[in-house]
């Protein structure tokens, strides 16, 4: 039942990721620096002009989101939300409704809980759906809103093995015929300092590319500390649901789902070029806790590029250890620096960002429903599966010693989400993958 009067459906612009896709939650710590604009409000009454916005996936990340989506237009409302688990959505629901006051109206009848909560929300009275689910579950939730015909905002990555990519691809080519936007959360592509960078890179500022240098090197995330485990869950696959950062085939190990934003910003520099192949290394020398999965902590990436270009990525999550997140990119005529608030070119021609600085998570939502309003489509499909593929060939590379090529990546027969997607489904615990003794499938 539609609940709200029927409006124009328009399209939107630009944007870098919406966040939710299915019914699964992201357990990161909600983002409470997200205030509401103004305040909340306490009366909102809906019109012809509201956009009705659906979150699956209620942890911090799709919170977060939620809480931009509400600041970046008046006259959105959230009014559907979907999670695996109820407490999830409670807790989400409580600081939404604290934050925004009346512009959260979901209410029992729109409060979807379970694996195919994210159908149940798709199909419901909702124009913009957001998901930030954990990324194994992004193909299906991605094809089914495609095939709905909703405007979608996917949190990044956008799948976790070779079969889903292959998914994803075909749903980005369906999407192209819905005049919907499809929206992917690489927010550095909203960040003003980088596009400005990049915009530089393109225009020649450092000649031709010839090595593109990416770390993302942090501590061990806070995750680790959730208190689920095999004793305090009902069965195997609400343990790793609750704990699915730490399980391969529910976030794709921590090179796809943090560190592939240094890997996209590789992909963008190289102007989604396809690589040819790579070769890779890593493992798992500090987490080694039984309740924290089959996950690496570390990974060391070469990507090789056509006409001699090389794509180096580093990536760990360990302790005490220096901690940074850079790119550093060389060509015929310079080079180009990135750290913190540093973008800096040298060479032949000096430059250096002074411009504007901005909060890439609020201008990604901001242009989002700016372009809604305008009746414009953005679709960032082909790039986003794209910087995601090569996130898992990495992965697949460092899991079995093999130099994986572009097209064995793509191609790849292994399908590491399990068939039986239950709460009871008999599903074997995964096991750490070992180089030289784990198959490239």
């Amino acid at each position: 039942m539609n609940r709200f009067p029927d409006y124009s459906r328009r399209h939107f612009l630009k944007a870098s990721s919406l966040v939710a896709a299915g019914a699964l939650s992201s357990n990161y710590i909600f983002a409470k620096n997200v205030k509401a604009k103004g305040g909340p409000l306490a009366s909102f009454t809906p019109n012809s002009d509201t956009l009705k916005v659906g979150l699956i996936g209620c942890g911090g990340r799709g919170s977060g989101a939620a809480a931009n989506a509400l600041n970046a237009d008046k006259n959105v409302v959230l009014v559907a939300m979907a999670d695996a688990f109820q407490d999830q959505l409670n807790s989400s629901l409580e600081h939404l409704k604290t934050e925004f006051g009346a512009r959260v109206q979901v209410d029992t009848e729109h409060q979807f809980v379970g694996f195919d909560a994210y159908k149940k929300l798709i199909d419901s009275d909702v124009d913009v759906v957001f998901m930030a689910s954990p990324p194994g579950f992004r193909p299906m939730h991605l094809e089914y809103a495609v095939a709905k015909n909703k405007h979608i905002f996917t949190e990044k990555p956008m799948a976790v093995d070779g079969p889903g990519i292959r998914s994803v691809l075909k749903t980005v080519e369906e999407s192209k015929k819905n005049n919907k936007c499809l929206v992917a959360g690489f927010c550095w592509r909203y960040h003003y300092p980088k596009r400005a960078t990049f915009q530089q890179l393109h225009d020649g500022a450092i000649g031709d590319l010839r090595t593109i240098y990416t770390t993302y090197n942090t501590g061990r995330v806070g995750k680790e500390s959730l208190p689920y485990n095999r004793e305090n869950t009902k069965s195997i696959m609400e343990w790793m649901v609750r704990r699915w950062y730490f399980f391969t085939w529910l976030s794709g190990d921590h090179i796809v789902e943090q560190a592939v934003h240094s890997i996209d910003k590789m992909s963008w520099a190289m102007n989604e070029q396809d690589p040819i192949s790579c070769i890779a290394t890593g493992g798992r020398q500090v987490r080694t806790e039984p309740n924290n999965g089959n996950i690496y902590d570390h990974f060391a990436v070469v990507y090789d590029y056509p006409n001699g270009v090389k794509g180096f990525h580093f990536c760990r999550q360990q302790d005490r250890c220096d901690g940074t997140v850079q790119e550093d990119i060389a060509g015929t005529k310079g080079i180009c620096h990135l750290k913190g608030d540093q973008h800096v070119i040298l060479g032949e021609k000096k430059w250096k960002y002074e411009g504007p600085k901005n909060d890439m998570y609020q201008t990604e939502h901001d242009e989002m429903f700016a372009a809604i309003r305008a009746g414009k489509v953005i679709n960032n499909g082909d790039r986003m599966i794209k910087s995601t593929a090569l996130a898992v060939m990495g992965r697949m590379a460092a899991y079995t010693g093999k130099n994986i090529m572009w097209e064995d990546c793509i191609n790849s027969k292994e399908s590491i989400v399990p068939a039986d997607l239950s709460w009871d489904a008999k599903v074997e615990i995964p096991q750490v993958a070992m180089p030289g003794h784990t198959p490239f499938i």
